[in-house]
């Protein structure tokens, strides 16, 4: 059973861990904030050390920046932006219902929202501590700048 956008189905733990869950993806996305002052928020469906798989909305144009700790795998689930990796010129819009997959320091950018709400299911692998964020501008933004909870 899922219930309204809470983890169920084959829970339990071993030490602690959690072994699973179901999550209704358009249920959680309701969590996220209507406005923001910084890039991003996010709601985690699962934080674990090998993985994370999140929620998160862009509220801001979210300049060049790269995580050193992780592979992306990013789902548009609402919204349309311009969206690139590894080069400004390969720019293209991405809609729900596209994967984008990218490695560790791959730089990448979401330079327009083109119909809001804007939101991706990320899966990071492994996890990726929430200030592992290094824009290629320093002064493009910031950990801070770019999640609320990184403030």
């Amino acid at each position: 059973m899922v219930d309204g956008g809470q983890a169920s189905g084959a829970q339990g733990s071993a030490q602690g861990v959690s072994v699973g869950g179901r999550y209704v993806v358009g249920e959680r996305a309701k969590e996220l904030p209507e406005h923001a002052d910084t890039m991003l928020a996010d709601v985690y469906l699962r934080d674990c050390p090998d993985s994370s798989a999140r929620l998160f909305r862009v509220y801001k144009p979210v300049p060049a920046h790269f995580h050193r700790s992780c592979d992306e795998y990013l789902y548009v689930v609402s919204g349309r932006g311009l969206f690139w990796m590894g080069d400004a010129s390969q720019a293209a819009e991405c809609s729900p219902g596209q994967l984008i997959c990218f490695a560790r320091d791959v730089v990448h950018s979401i330079p327009e929202i083109i119909e809001e709400p804007l939101v991706f299911m990320a899966i990071d692998a492994p996890r990726r501590a929430p200030d592992d964020v290094h824009f290629v501008d320093s002064e493009a933004g910031s950990a801070g700048t770019f999640m609320a909870r990184n403030v």
